[in-house]
């Protein structure tokens, strides 16, 4: 399951984001599967309208969204790479998620005190990145000298060494791991490391109600530094989901209309979330269930239906595929076979965005 991690400094709203994004995913779809496994993780569904269209379609008795954890991370201080605050608690949960979520301070309140004493994105975001920058160079080094002592008996350690050679002077200049260009070979070496600068990111600048369709001066500092990264920006109010969640779910559209905006920030973060890591969305559906799997783009059959499960993939003959469009503008499988547009996809197929499969393996 996709896992993304909430970051902040204390007091930029990180929390109140988590807690109010959490509550609305629940809200948003009760008939889905949600739950909380402990106070700082949330299990979301991810919101898809094509759901419900192929659950009528198919008589479908249960319907089963793709689900992401959110994992609200404790509040970094300036030496959290060092243990202060909770930064030990803190670098064992970043190291366990896919994607960076990484909420900035965008608003004025004086009733909320900076721990700095002012709002400055620049300056909160270099400081979180600096600790994790830091907490990388520890582990990097540490496994550098440990992966020379195995290349004595070990001669495939020498890519992890290349690999840890090309990022440990990028790191030590203060820039992000992810900045480097590695070969498969090497990225792959590190996975295990669970290098934190070598995630993807994504800044969520939160903003007060009356900026969430512009933004402001401060969502434009972030928008700069994120550029120079090629990260990914979202736009966001803890505020506003907190009082969608007061709001029935009839009236949360029109809120978001009058704001000017067209959705939540749930939606959005898990949009930039799903761009970000290059995923992407297969469907089954039948008169038991109507279900949505996530992929990584560029899937072949096989690898799909593994998704699923190891055997479908062993045994992977082929797949009746059908665009979800051809399938909705027909409005049944059988109809849609007629004309043509169910295709019989060999082991070779690359699996399309909204595709609707059924799977034909030996066991």
């Amino acid at each position: 399951m996709l896992r993304a991690g909430n970051v902040g400094l204390p007091n930029v709203g990180k929390s109140t984001l988590f807690n109010a994004v959490v509550a609305n995913a629940q809200a948003q779809a009760a008939n889905f599967p949600f739950c909380t496994i402990e106070p700082n993780v949330g299990m979301v569904t991810v919101p898809d309208e094509r759901l419900e269209v192929l659950a009528k379609i198919s008589g479908s008795e249960v319907i089963l969204p793709a689900r992401m954890e959110f994992v609200d991370i404790a509040g970094l201080v300036k030496g959290a790479s060092k243990g202060e605050g909770l930064g030990n608690q803190f670098l064992a949960n970043i190291r366990e998620v896919d994607c960076i979520v990484h909420v900035v301070r965008c608003f004025d309140n004086d009733d909320i005190i900076h721990v700095s004493g002012s709002v400055d994105p620049g300056r909160d975001i270099e400081v979180i990145n600096l600790e994790l920058i830091y907490a990388d160079i520890a582990s990097a080094e540490k496994r550098l000298e440990r992966a020379r002592k195995e290349l004595r008996t070990k001669k495939e350690a020498q890519i992890e060494i290349d690999a840890l050679e090309k990022l440990l002077p990028v790191l030590n200049e203060g820039k992000a791991a992810r900045s480097v260009a590695l070969t498969e070979d090497e990225a792959f070496s590190l996975k295990g490391l669970g290098l934190m600068t070598l995630k993807p990111i994504i800044y969520a600048a939160n903003v007060n109600e009356g900026d969430l369709a512009s933004g402001n001066a401060y969502t434009e500092q972030v928008r700069k530094i994120a550029a120079a990264e090629n990260a990914q920006v979202v736009v966001i109010s803890a505020q506003v989901e907190s009082e969608l969640i007061e709001l029935p779910e009839a009236d949360r559209q029109e809120f978001l209309e009058s704001l000017g905006v067209t959705e939540g920030g749930l939606k959005s973060l898990i949009r930039t979330t799903y761009d970000l890591l290059g995923l992407q969305t297969y469907f089954t559906t039948g008169p038991k269930e109507t279900r949505a799997w996530t992929i990584t783009k560029g899937m072949k059959g096989p690898q799909a239906a593994g998704v699923i499960h190891s055997d479908f993939e062993r045994g992977y003959i082929r797949a009746e595929t059908v665009a979800y469009k051809d399938l909705v503008e027909n409005g049944s499988m059988a109809a849609a076979k007629a004309k043509g547009l169910v295709r019989s996809e060999g082991k070779e197929y690359v699996v399309q965005e909204g595709d609707v499969m059924h799977f034909l393996f030996n066991v």
